[in-house]
Protein backbone atom coordinates (compact mmCIF):
# COMPACT_ATOMS: atom_id res chain seq x y z
CA UNK A 1 0.00 0.00 0.00
CA UNK A 2 2.76 2.42 0.87
CA UNK A 3 3.95 2.39 -2.72
CA UNK A 4 0.82 4.18 -3.95
CA UNK A 5 0.01 6.49 -1.09
CA UNK A 6 2.49 9.20 -1.92
CA UNK A 7 1.14 11.69 -4.43
CA UNK A 8 3.26 14.62 -5.54
CA UNK A 9 2.57 17.80 -3.62
CA UNK A 10 4.10 20.14 -6.19
CA UNK A 11 1.07 20.20 -8.47
CA UNK A 12 0.99 23.97 -8.65
CA UNK A 13 3.09 26.89 -7.60
CA UNK A 14 4.03 27.01 -3.91
CA UNK A 15 1.36 28.46 -1.64
CA UNK A 16 -1.52 28.07 -4.08
CA UNK A 17 -2.68 24.76 -2.64
CA UNK A 18 -2.61 25.70 1.02
CA UNK A 19 -5.54 27.27 2.87
CA UNK A 20 -4.81 30.13 5.24
CA UNK A 21 -6.37 31.13 8.53
CA UNK A 22 -5.69 31.80 12.19
CA UNK A 23 -8.40 29.83 13.96
CA UNK A 24 -8.01 29.12 17.64
CA UNK A 25 -9.79 26.52 19.78
CA UNK A 26 -12.85 28.75 20.40
CA UNK A 27 -13.36 29.56 16.71
CA UNK A 28 -13.16 25.90 15.66
CA UNK A 29 -15.50 24.86 18.46
CA UNK A 30 -17.97 27.49 17.24
CA UNK A 31 -17.85 26.01 13.74
CA UNK A 32 -18.38 22.48 14.99
CA UNK A 33 -21.16 23.24 17.48
CA UNK A 34 -22.89 25.41 14.87
CA UNK A 35 -22.86 22.42 12.52
CA UNK A 36 -24.67 20.47 15.24
CA UNK A 37 -27.46 23.11 15.00
CA UNK A 38 -28.34 23.11 18.74
CA UNK A 39 -31.71 24.81 18.41
CA UNK A 40 -32.60 22.69 15.40
CA UNK A 41 -31.80 19.55 17.39
CA UNK A 42 -33.75 20.76 20.43
CA UNK A 43 -36.81 21.58 18.34
CA UNK A 44 -36.66 18.67 15.91
CA UNK A 45 -34.68 15.70 17.24
CA UNK A 46 -35.61 15.85 20.92
CA UNK A 47 -39.34 15.16 20.40
CA UNK A 48 -38.49 12.17 18.18
CA UNK A 49 -36.07 10.74 20.72
CA UNK A 50 -38.50 11.20 23.62
CA UNK A 51 -41.52 9.84 21.74
CA UNK A 52 -39.90 6.91 19.94
CA UNK A 53 -36.99 6.18 22.25
CA UNK A 54 -36.76 5.79 25.99
CA UNK A 55 -39.08 8.62 27.02
CA UNK A 56 -38.04 10.47 30.17
CA UNK A 57 -34.76 8.54 30.15
CA UNK A 58 -33.74 10.16 26.84
CA UNK A 59 -31.23 12.59 28.44
CA UNK A 60 -29.15 9.58 29.49
CA UNK A 61 -28.61 8.66 25.84
CA UNK A 62 -26.60 11.87 25.37
CA UNK A 63 -24.33 10.82 28.21
CA UNK A 64 -23.82 7.43 26.54
CA UNK A 65 -23.26 9.01 23.12
CA UNK A 66 -20.73 11.47 24.49
CA UNK A 67 -18.79 8.66 26.17
CA UNK A 68 -18.69 6.63 22.92
CA UNK A 69 -17.51 9.62 20.90
CA UNK A 70 -14.95 10.67 23.50
CA UNK A 71 -13.50 7.15 23.33
CA UNK A 72 -13.35 7.55 19.56
CA UNK A 73 -11.70 10.97 19.96
CA UNK A 74 -8.92 9.54 22.13
CA UNK A 75 -7.54 7.59 19.17
CA UNK A 76 -8.61 10.15 16.57
CA UNK A 77 -6.55 12.89 18.22
CA UNK A 78 -3.62 10.52 18.84
CA UNK A 79 -3.32 10.02 15.09
CA UNK A 80 -3.61 13.76 14.36
CA UNK A 81 0.13 14.60 14.57
CA UNK A 82 0.87 11.93 11.95
CA UNK A 83 -1.70 13.21 9.43
CA UNK A 84 -0.43 16.44 7.96
CA UNK A 85 -3.26 17.25 5.55
CA UNK A 86 -6.68 18.77 6.27
CA UNK A 87 -8.83 15.91 5.03
CA UNK A 88 -10.32 14.68 8.32
CA UNK A 89 -11.78 11.17 8.01
CA UNK A 90 -10.44 10.22 4.60
CA UNK A 91 -6.96 11.53 5.37
CA UNK A 92 -6.80 9.44 8.54
CA UNK A 93 -8.04 6.33 6.73
CA UNK A 94 -5.70 6.94 3.76
CA UNK A 95 -2.71 7.36 6.04
CA UNK A 96 -3.35 4.03 7.75
CA UNK A 97 -5.26 1.77 5.35
CA UNK A 98 -3.91 2.92 1.99
CA UNK A 99 -4.60 5.45 -0.71
CA UNK A 100 -7.48 3.81 -2.59
CA UNK A 101 -9.39 2.90 0.60
CA UNK A 102 -8.93 6.42 1.92
CA UNK A 103 -10.21 7.99 -1.30
CA UNK A 104 -13.20 5.65 -1.23
CA UNK A 105 -14.17 6.90 2.21
CA UNK A 106 -13.39 10.45 1.06
CA UNK A 107 -16.16 10.08 -1.51
CA UNK A 108 -18.49 8.68 1.15
CA UNK A 109 -17.77 11.73 3.33
CA UNK A 110 -18.33 14.12 0.45
CA UNK A 111 -21.69 12.58 -0.46
CA UNK A 112 -22.74 12.54 3.20
CA UNK A 113 -21.97 16.18 3.93
CA UNK A 114 -23.31 17.56 0.66
CA UNK A 115 -26.51 15.57 1.26
CA UNK A 116 -26.93 17.09 4.70
CA UNK A 117 -26.20 20.63 3.54
CA UNK A 118 -28.76 20.29 0.75
CA UNK A 119 -31.32 18.57 2.96
CA UNK A 120 -31.23 21.20 5.70
CA UNK A 121 -32.50 23.73 3.16
CA UNK A 122 -35.71 21.70 3.36
CA UNK A 123 -35.97 22.61 7.05
CA UNK A 124 -34.71 26.16 6.63
CA UNK A 125 -37.22 27.12 3.92
CA UNK A 126 -40.39 26.48 5.97
CA UNK A 127 -38.71 27.91 9.09
CA UNK A 128 -37.94 31.09 7.16
CA UNK A 129 -41.51 31.30 5.94
CA UNK A 130 -42.57 31.14 9.59
CA UNK A 131 -40.30 34.08 10.41
CA UNK A 132 -41.67 36.14 7.50
CA UNK A 133 -45.28 35.52 8.50
CA UNK A 134 -44.43 36.21 12.14
CA UNK A 135 -43.60 39.78 11.13
CA UNK A 136 -46.70 40.17 8.96
CA UNK A 137 -45.18 39.15 5.64
CA UNK A 138 -46.70 36.88 2.97
CA UNK A 139 -46.53 33.10 3.04
CA UNK A 140 -43.81 32.65 0.45
CA UNK A 141 -42.88 29.33 -1.17
CA UNK A 142 -40.24 27.59 0.92
CA UNK A 143 -37.74 27.57 -1.91
CA UNK A 144 -37.68 31.40 -2.09
CA UNK A 145 -36.24 31.56 1.43
CA UNK A 146 -33.92 28.68 0.61
CA UNK A 147 -32.64 30.53 -2.46
CA UNK A 148 -31.84 33.66 -0.46
CA UNK A 149 -29.99 31.64 2.20
CA UNK A 150 -28.20 29.77 -0.57
CA UNK A 151 -26.88 33.03 -2.04
CA UNK A 152 -25.58 34.20 1.34
CA UNK A 153 -23.95 30.83 2.02
CA UNK A 154 -22.25 30.87 -1.37
CA UNK A 155 -20.86 34.36 -0.69
CA UNK A 156 -19.56 33.48 2.78
CA UNK A 157 -18.12 30.18 1.58
CA UNK A 158 -16.12 32.03 -1.08
CA UNK A 159 -14.52 34.34 1.49
CA UNK A 160 -11.97 33.71 4.23
CA UNK A 161 -12.97 31.13 6.87
CA UNK A 162 -12.64 33.68 9.67
CA UNK A 163 -15.62 35.64 8.28
CA UNK A 164 -17.76 32.50 8.43
CA UNK A 165 -16.53 31.71 11.95
CA UNK A 166 -17.56 35.20 13.15
CA UNK A 167 -21.02 34.84 11.61
CA UNK A 168 -21.44 31.38 13.14
CA UNK A 169 -20.18 32.61 16.49
CA UNK A 170 -22.80 35.35 16.69
CA UNK A 171 -25.67 33.07 15.65
CA UNK A 172 -24.55 30.23 17.90
CA UNK A 173 -24.18 32.46 20.95
CA UNK A 174 -27.71 33.78 20.49
CA UNK A 175 -29.39 30.40 20.10
CA UNK A 176 -27.54 28.79 23.01
CA UNK A 177 -28.31 31.80 25.20
CA UNK A 178 -32.07 31.65 24.62
CA UNK A 179 -32.20 27.89 25.25
CA UNK A 180 -30.16 28.24 28.45
CA UNK A 181 -32.53 30.99 29.61
CA UNK A 182 -35.47 28.66 28.95
CA UNK A 183 -33.68 25.85 30.83
CA UNK A 184 -33.02 28.17 33.78
CA UNK A 185 -36.62 29.39 33.97
CA UNK A 186 -37.91 25.80 33.93
CA UNK A 187 -35.53 24.74 36.71
CA UNK A 188 -36.21 27.82 38.87
CA UNK A 189 -39.94 27.26 38.59
CA UNK A 190 -39.48 23.64 39.59
CA UNK A 191 -40.65 22.15 36.32
CA UNK A 192 -44.21 20.98 35.73
CA UNK A 193 -46.80 19.96 38.27
CA UNK A 194 -44.85 16.82 39.16
CA UNK A 195 -41.55 18.64 39.70
CA UNK A 196 -38.20 18.14 38.01
CA UNK A 197 -37.66 14.93 36.06
CA UNK A 198 -35.89 12.04 37.78
CA UNK A 199 -35.91 9.76 34.73
CA UNK A 200 -32.26 10.35 33.88
CA UNK A 201 -31.16 8.84 37.21
CA UNK A 202 -33.78 6.07 37.34
CA UNK A 203 -32.47 2.86 35.70
CA UNK A 204 -35.96 1.52 35.02
CA UNK A 205 -36.80 4.69 33.08
CA UNK A 206 -33.49 4.87 31.20
CA UNK A 207 -33.99 1.30 29.96
CA UNK A 208 -37.70 1.75 29.27
CA UNK A 209 -39.22 1.91 25.81
CA UNK A 210 -36.50 1.65 23.19
CA UNK A 211 -33.10 2.67 24.50
CA UNK A 212 -31.64 1.82 21.10
CA UNK A 213 -33.87 4.28 19.25
CA UNK A 214 -33.11 6.92 21.86
CA UNK A 215 -29.38 6.36 21.33
CA UNK A 216 -29.89 6.56 17.58
CA UNK A 217 -31.49 10.01 17.74
CA UNK A 218 -28.89 11.19 20.22
CA UNK A 219 -26.04 10.16 17.91
CA UNK A 220 -27.67 12.06 15.04
CA UNK A 221 -27.12 15.23 17.04
CA UNK A 222 -23.31 15.04 16.88
CA UNK A 223 -22.85 14.88 13.11
CA UNK A 224 -19.97 17.11 12.06
CA UNK A 225 -17.95 17.19 15.28
CA UNK A 226 -14.90 15.74 13.50
CA UNK A 227 -14.76 18.89 11.38
CA UNK A 228 -12.17 20.08 13.92
CA UNK A 229 -9.57 18.24 11.81
CA UNK A 230 -10.79 19.58 8.46
CA UNK A 231 -9.64 23.07 9.51
CA UNK A 232 -6.08 21.89 10.14
CA UNK A 233 -4.44 24.27 7.64
CA UNK A 234 -6.39 27.23 9.04
CA UNK A 235 -5.74 26.48 12.71
CA UNK A 236 -3.13 27.97 14.99
CA UNK A 237 -0.76 25.21 16.14
CA UNK A 238 -2.99 22.37 14.81
CA UNK A 239 -1.34 19.60 16.84
CA UNK A 240 -2.57 21.29 20.02
CA UNK A 241 -5.62 23.15 18.73
CA UNK A 242 -7.38 20.23 17.02
CA UNK A 243 -7.37 17.79 19.99
CA UNK A 244 -8.47 20.53 22.39
CA UNK A 245 -11.24 21.68 20.05
CA UNK A 246 -12.42 18.09 19.51
CA UNK A 247 -12.75 17.32 23.22
CA UNK A 248 -14.27 20.73 23.97
CA UNK A 249 -16.85 20.40 21.21
CA UNK A 250 -17.94 16.90 22.27
CA UNK A 251 -18.22 17.81 25.95
CA UNK A 252 -20.05 21.07 25.21
CA UNK A 253 -22.51 19.41 22.82
CA UNK A 254 -23.14 16.46 25.12
CA UNK A 255 -23.62 18.53 28.27
CA UNK A 256 -25.85 21.05 26.52
CA UNK A 257 -28.12 18.39 25.03
CA UNK A 258 -28.30 16.29 28.20
CA UNK A 259 -29.21 19.27 30.40
CA UNK A 260 -31.65 20.78 27.92
CA UNK A 261 -33.49 17.53 27.18
CA UNK A 262 -33.83 16.96 30.94
CA UNK A 263 -35.17 20.51 31.43
CA UNK A 264 -37.70 20.20 28.60
CA UNK A 265 -38.97 16.88 29.96
CA UNK A 266 -39.21 18.53 33.39
CA UNK A 267 -41.32 21.31 31.87
CA UNK A 268 -44.12 18.81 31.21
CA UNK A 269 -43.38 16.05 33.72
CA UNK A 270 -42.12 12.58 32.78
CA UNK A 271 -45.36 11.00 31.57
CA UNK A 272 -46.87 14.11 29.99
CA UNK A 273 -43.62 14.91 28.14
CA UNK A 274 -43.79 11.59 26.29
CA UNK A 275 -47.43 12.17 25.40
CA UNK A 276 -46.76 15.73 24.15
CA UNK A 277 -43.74 14.62 22.10
CA UNK A 278 -45.83 11.87 20.54
CA UNK A 279 -48.95 13.93 19.85
CA UNK A 280 -47.46 17.31 18.90
CA UNK A 281 -43.74 16.94 18.35
CA UNK A 282 -43.69 19.80 15.85
CA UNK A 283 -44.73 22.29 18.53
CA UNK A 284 -43.07 20.58 21.50
CA UNK A 285 -40.46 23.31 21.98
CA UNK A 286 -42.65 26.29 21.08
CA UNK A 287 -45.39 25.15 23.46
CA UNK A 288 -42.87 25.00 26.31
CA UNK A 289 -41.47 28.42 25.36
CA UNK A 290 -44.99 29.87 25.32
CA UNK A 291 -45.68 28.48 28.78
CA UNK A 292 -42.42 29.50 30.43
CA UNK A 293 -41.07 32.60 28.65
CA UNK A 294 -44.29 33.82 27.03
CA UNK A 295 -44.95 35.10 23.54
CA UNK A 296 -41.85 37.29 23.22
CA UNK A 297 -39.58 34.40 24.10
CA UNK A 298 -41.42 32.11 21.71
CA UNK A 299 -41.01 34.65 18.90
CA UNK A 300 -37.28 34.88 19.61
CA UNK A 301 -36.98 31.10 19.44
CA UNK A 302 -38.85 31.12 16.11
CA UNK A 303 -36.29 33.50 14.65
CA UNK A 304 -33.29 31.74 16.17
CA UNK A 305 -34.51 28.36 14.97
CA UNK A 306 -34.21 29.74 11.45
CA UNK A 307 -30.74 31.21 12.08
CA UNK A 308 -29.66 27.93 13.70
CA UNK A 309 -30.47 26.06 10.52
CA UNK A 310 -28.62 28.68 8.47
CA UNK A 311 -25.57 28.30 10.72
CA UNK A 312 -25.77 24.53 10.22
CA UNK A 313 -25.83 24.93 6.43
CA UNK A 314 -22.90 27.35 6.46
CA UNK A 315 -20.83 25.07 8.69
CA UNK A 316 -21.44 22.00 6.53
CA UNK A 317 -20.77 24.01 3.37
CA UNK A 318 -17.35 24.89 4.76
CA UNK A 319 -16.68 21.26 5.68
CA UNK A 320 -17.76 19.90 2.28
CA UNK A 321 -15.69 22.53 0.45
CA UNK A 322 -12.60 21.47 2.34
CA UNK A 323 -13.22 17.82 1.58
CA UNK A 324 -13.26 18.69 -2.13
CA UNK A 325 -10.15 20.83 -1.70
CA UNK A 326 -8.32 17.99 0.07
CA UNK A 327 -9.40 15.40 -2.51
CA UNK A 328 -8.16 17.63 -5.33
CA UNK A 329 -4.67 17.51 -3.84
CA UNK A 330 -4.61 13.85 -4.84
CA UNK A 331 -5.98 14.45 -8.34
CA UNK A 332 -9.09 12.30 -7.78
CA UNK A 333 -11.26 15.35 -8.53
CA UNK A 334 -10.22 18.20 -10.86
CA UNK A 335 -6.97 19.79 -9.67
CA UNK A 336 -8.37 23.27 -10.28
CA UNK A 337 -10.68 22.79 -7.27
CA UNK A 338 -7.63 22.61 -5.02
CA UNK A 339 -6.30 26.12 -5.60
CA UNK A 340 -6.78 28.59 -2.74
CA UNK A 341 -8.00 32.14 -3.37
CA UNK A 342 -5.08 34.53 -3.67
CA UNK A 343 -6.56 37.12 -1.29
CA UNK A 344 -8.87 35.13 1.02
CA UNK A 345 -6.88 31.90 1.25
CA UNK A 346 -10.21 30.08 0.91
CA UNK A 347 -11.16 27.01 -1.19
CA UNK A 348 -13.25 29.32 -3.40
CA UNK A 349 -13.50 27.04 -6.43
CA UNK A 350 -14.36 24.00 -4.31
CA UNK A 351 -16.95 26.12 -2.52
CA UNK A 352 -18.58 27.16 -5.80
CA UNK A 353 -18.58 23.53 -6.96
CA UNK A 354 -20.40 22.46 -3.79
CA UNK A 355 -22.88 25.31 -4.29
CA UNK A 356 -23.57 24.04 -7.78
CA UNK A 357 -24.38 20.53 -6.56
CA UNK A 358 -26.61 21.89 -3.79
CA UNK A 359 -28.42 24.18 -6.23
CA UNK A 360 -29.21 21.21 -8.47
CA UNK A 361 -30.52 19.28 -5.45
CA UNK A 362 -32.83 22.11 -4.39
CA UNK A 363 -34.04 22.61 -7.95
CA UNK A 364 -34.79 18.88 -8.23
CA UNK A 365 -36.77 18.96 -4.97
CA UNK A 366 -38.86 21.85 -6.29
CA UNK A 367 -39.29 20.30 -9.74
CA UNK A 368 -40.47 16.97 -8.35
CA UNK A 369 -42.57 18.71 -5.68
CA UNK A 370 -40.98 16.93 -2.76
CA UNK A 371 -42.19 17.84 0.69
CA UNK A 372 -39.28 19.93 2.03
CA UNK A 373 -39.28 18.26 5.47
CA UNK A 374 -40.87 14.82 5.19
CA UNK A 375 -39.06 13.92 1.97
CA UNK A 376 -36.24 16.28 0.94
CA UNK A 377 -34.71 16.69 4.39
CA UNK A 378 -35.54 13.24 5.79
CA UNK A 379 -34.14 11.29 2.84
CA UNK A 380 -30.93 13.30 2.66
CA UNK A 381 -30.43 13.25 6.44
CA UNK A 382 -30.82 9.46 6.44
CA UNK A 383 -27.99 9.17 3.90
CA UNK A 384 -25.80 11.41 6.01
CA UNK A 385 -26.51 9.47 9.20
CA UNK A 386 -25.44 6.15 7.73
CA UNK A 387 -22.38 7.69 6.09
CA UNK A 388 -21.33 9.48 9.27
CA UNK A 389 -21.27 6.39 11.46
CA UNK A 390 -19.54 4.32 8.75
CA UNK A 391 -16.83 6.98 8.55
CA UNK A 392 -16.37 6.92 12.33
CA UNK A 393 -16.00 3.14 12.24
CA UNK A 394 -13.49 3.27 9.38
CA UNK A 395 -11.45 5.89 11.21
CA UNK A 396 -11.46 3.81 14.40
CA UNK A 397 -10.14 0.83 12.44
CA UNK A 398 -7.49 3.09 10.88
CA UNK A 399 -6.31 4.18 14.33
CA UNK A 400 -6.05 0.60 15.60
CA UNK A 401 -4.17 -0.55 12.49
CA UNK A 402 -1.77 2.41 12.52
CA UNK A 403 -0.72 1.84 16.13
CA UNK A 404 -0.93 -1.98 16.05
CA UNK A 405 2.83 -2.58 15.87
CA UNK A 406 4.19 0.66 17.26
CA UNK A 407 2.40 2.74 19.89
CA UNK A 408 4.65 5.73 19.00
CA UNK A 409 5.15 6.51 22.68
CA UNK A 410 1.43 6.53 23.55
CA UNK A 411 -0.13 4.41 26.29
CA UNK A 412 -2.14 1.24 25.61
CA UNK A 413 -5.26 3.14 26.67
CA UNK A 414 -4.68 5.97 24.18
CA UNK A 415 -4.17 3.96 21.01
CA UNK A 416 -5.66 0.53 21.66
CA UNK A 417 -8.13 0.19 24.53
CA UNK A 418 -10.10 3.44 24.11
CA UNK A 419 -10.33 3.22 20.28
CA UNK A 420 -11.44 -0.44 20.55
CA UNK A 421 -14.17 0.41 23.06
CA UNK A 422 -15.29 3.30 20.87
CA UNK A 423 -15.41 0.97 17.87
CA UNK A 424 -17.70 -1.43 19.74
CA UNK A 425 -20.05 1.42 20.63
CA UNK A 426 -20.07 2.73 17.07
CA UNK A 427 -20.71 -0.76 15.70
CA UNK A 428 -23.75 -1.05 17.96
CA UNK A 429 -24.96 2.35 16.75
CA UNK A 430 -24.63 1.34 13.08
CA UNK A 431 -26.68 -1.80 13.73
CA UNK A 432 -29.41 0.39 15.25
CA UNK A 433 -29.43 2.69 12.25
CA UNK A 434 -29.57 -0.11 9.69
CA UNK A 435 -32.39 -1.84 11.54
CA UNK A 436 -34.37 1.41 11.63
CA UNK A 437 -33.76 2.67 8.08
CA UNK A 438 -37.41 2.30 7.16
CA UNK A 439 -38.36 4.80 9.86
CA UNK A 440 -35.61 7.22 8.84
CA UNK A 441 -36.21 7.09 5.09
CA UNK A 442 -40.01 6.49 5.06
CA UNK A 443 -39.69 3.20 3.14
CA UNK A 444 -37.52 0.11 3.32
CA UNK A 445 -36.63 0.21 -0.38
CA UNK A 446 -35.56 3.84 -0.16
CA UNK A 447 -33.56 3.12 2.99
CA UNK A 448 -31.54 0.40 1.32
CA UNK A 449 -31.24 2.59 -1.75
CA UNK A 450 -29.45 5.10 0.48
CA UNK A 451 -27.07 2.39 1.65
CA UNK A 452 -26.52 1.45 -1.98
CA UNK A 453 -25.66 5.06 -2.85
CA UNK A 454 -22.98 5.13 -0.16
CA UNK A 455 -21.59 1.78 -1.24
CA UNK A 456 -21.38 2.97 -4.85
CA UNK A 457 -19.71 6.20 -3.70
CA UNK A 458 -17.06 4.18 -1.87
CA UNK A 459 -16.46 1.87 -4.83
CA UNK A 460 -16.17 4.75 -7.30
CA UNK A 461 -13.78 6.61 -5.01
CA UNK A 462 -11.68 3.51 -4.34
CA UNK A 463 -11.41 2.69 -8.05
CA UNK A 464 -10.42 6.26 -8.92
CA UNK A 465 -7.97 6.26 -6.02
CA UNK A 466 -6.44 2.99 -7.19
CA UNK A 467 -6.07 4.22 -10.77
CA UNK A 468 -4.60 7.57 -9.75
CA UNK A 469 -2.30 6.01 -7.17
CA UNK A 470 -1.21 3.26 -9.55
CA UNK A 471 -0.55 5.76 -12.36
CA UNK A 472 1.47 7.90 -9.96
CA UNK A 473 3.50 4.86 -8.93
CA UNK A 474 4.22 3.87 -12.54
CA UNK A 475 5.18 7.44 -13.34
CA UNK A 476 7.74 7.50 -10.53
CA UNK A 477 9.16 4.14 -11.59
CA UNK A 478 9.45 5.33 -15.18
CA UNK A 479 11.25 8.48 -14.07
CA UNK A 480 13.68 6.43 -12.01
CA UNK A 481 14.47 4.08 -14.91
CA UNK A 482 14.89 6.92 -17.37
CA UNK A 483 17.19 8.97 -15.17
CA UNK A 484 20.81 9.11 -16.22
CA UNK A 485 23.57 8.89 -13.65
CA UNK A 486 25.36 12.16 -13.09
Amino acid sequence: MSEITAVPDDLTAPGERKLRGNLGVAAIVFMVVAAAAPLGVVGGVFPLGIANGNGAGFPATFIVSTVILLLFAVGFTALTPFVEEAGAFFSYVRHSLGFSVGIGFGFVALVSYVALEAGVYGLLGPAGVGVVTLFGGPALPWWVIAAIAFAVTTFLGYRNIELSSRVLGILLTAEIAVILILDLVIVVRGGGEHGLSTGVVTPATVFSGSLGIGLLFAMLSYIGFEATAIFRDEAKDPERTIPRATYAALILIGAFYAVTSWALISAWGDDRAVAKATESGGTFLSDIAQNYIRTAGNDIITVLYFTSLFACILAFHNVASRYVFALSQHRVVPESLGVAHAAHGSPHKASLWISGVVAISIAAAVLFRLDPVAQFYTWFAAATTVGFVVLLIATSVAVLVFFARDRRGYSQWRVRIAPALGLVGLGFTLVLILTNLEGLATSNALGWGIVGLLVVSFIVGAVIGYRVGDASSRHRVGDARGARPS
